[in-house]
């Protein structure tokens, strides 16, 4: 902000009075970005600095070599785990980590529950630490398991390509996965 704007127009020129302005712009723009700074900080989807905290609170081990949007995301998915367990509870933090659908089945007379992952093919990233989320939140006497959506081969047959133009296209495994055709 340039002070000076909201001055009179018979201080422009006043070499003083732009000094003092300038002075003071740059100590209110620095209160300023300090002030966003410190909101950032009070919510998980905007903290940097203080991620450390957050997981210190929920009880998630702290790693600094990981990512912050990594460690942003454990520590939603641990936010979301809290309180009594439910299916939906389960479902919204396995879609936490998949940032997509994810259907919770049971299976009560196995004692165990299967999340299947409906809203994105192939395996999310992270599911190392989405189990260690799961079996902190589930009940003790529970099993789960993982089930993942794939593309068959009658769904790729739907694709108006060739062998040769998916070659061109270059894409890795999971790129083709996750690819869609825009008509």
């Amino acid at each position: 902000m340039n002070l000076m704007t909201l001055l009179p127009d018979y201080y422009k020129g006043n070499m003083t009075m732009e000094e003092l302005q300038g002075v003071f712009s740059n100590k209110i723009n620095a209160l300023s970005d300090n002030l966003d700074e410190t909101i950032n900080e009070c919510f998980v989807n905007t903290a940097s600095a203080l991620l450390s905290r957050y997981e210190k609170i929920y009880g998630i081990k702290v790693d600094v070599n990981k990512s912050d949007e990594f460690r942003r995301e454990r520590i939603r998915a641990k936010i979301r785990g809290t309180g009594t367990v439910t299916r939906q509870m389960i479902a919204n933090t396995a879609a936490s980590y998949s940032n997509g659908e994810v259907e919770v089945i049971e299976n009560p007379d196995n004692y165990s529950f299967i999340i299947k992952f409906v809203g994105s093919k192939g395996i999310p990233a992270n599911m190392a630490d989405l189990a260690i989320t799961i079996e902190e939140i589930k009940p003790a006497h529970l099993a789960f398991s993982f089930e993942y959506t794939w593309m068959t081969w009658n769904e790729f047959e739907n694709y108006n390509k060739t062998f040769d133009e998916w070659d061109m296209l270059n894409l890795s495994w999971d790129e083709f996965e996750m690819y869609e055709e825009v008509a």
